[in-house]
């Protein structure tokens, strides 16, 4: 049995409306889609590619996202 990971997807919306999404544990991870779902579809095959790579190692450790307020 294989077992599951994890990622954390950053999701913003441009002036278009599209959704692009990137996911910091992994360098140059991102993709974009009209609908949140296309996104998630799109962001997992991205992910899949990202892992086969073979020099994969995880950029950073996902913490968190803090609003910073001027």
């Amino acid at each position: 049995m294989t077992s599951k990971r994890e990622f954390y997807m950053i999701v913003e919306q441009d002036e278009d409306g599209m959704f692009i999404g990137e996911i910091p544990q992994l360098k140059a991870c991102y993709s974009q889609g009209r609908t949140l779902d296309e996104l998630v579809t799109n962001i997992k095959e991205v992910i899949e590619m990202c892992l086969e790579e073979e020099d994969f190692k995880e950029t950073s450790k996902f913490i968190g996202i803090q609003k910073v307020t001027l």
